[in-house]
């Protein structure tokens, strides 16, 4: 595969971690908005993790909603990019595989909480951006902002265990680390 006609983002798994980004990252996907993509390992880490803090989730549906998130969109799977892990050089060494996945997968980013683990030094050669959700968000919402509002209502309005106003989704979202996204979405509260 030669790459891919739109911009397309690794995800990295703290941020498929929290449900509301996780849920907010794939609907834009689902839209059109940008290719996402991960690897099994990243799938592996954050349902891991969640398991692991919050024992009371049942493992399987998460395995379930992981199963979803790669139904829903094609080509999410990057497979074969083991060969190049240990090529590679980062401050983490278990962060590695997310930029061989970004590179055997024609990644232009990969979205992470983690820009300290993706020093640019060390990814500018692979023309890959490290960006923050929040960052990655807003750069969404400048080439679409219709579109990406049109997402969030559609997202809000299928809320039902609780349903939330527009006011208490924002609140939500902010507490997944999106301050300037939430900034926005304040201005243009009457659109979602």
């Amino acid at each position: 595969m030669a790459g891919y006609y739109r911009y397309t983002a690794v995800l990295d798994a703290c941020v498929l971690y929290p449900a509301p980004l996780r849920d907010l990252l794939i609907s834009l996907v689902a839209d059109g908005l940008y290719g996402a993509r991960w690897t099994a390992e990243i799938q592996d880490e954050w349902i891991r993790n969640l398991h692991a803090k919050c024992p009371e989730l049942d493992k399987q549906k998460l395995l379930h909603t992981a199963s979803l998130m790669a139904n829903a969109i094609e080509d999410a799977l990057i497979e074969n990019h083991q060969y190049l892990i240990p090529t590679l050089d980062l401050p983490d060494a278990d962060d590695r595989h997310v930029l061989a996945a970004a590179i055997v997968g024609h990644a232009d980013a990969i979205v992470t909480f983690n820009l300290k683990d993706f020093p640019e030094a060390k990814v500018s050669q692979h023309e890959i951006e490290i960006l923050h959700p929040d960052d990655f968000l807003i750069a969404q919402y400048d080439l679409a902002p219709i579109r990406v509002l049109s997402v969030l209502k559609a997202m809000r309005t299928k809320l039902r265990k609780p349903p939330k106003s527009a006011e208490e989704y924002i609140a939500t979202l902010e507490q997944q680390g999106l301050p300037q996204t939430c900034q926005i979405l304040r201005n243009a509260i009457d659109l979602i």
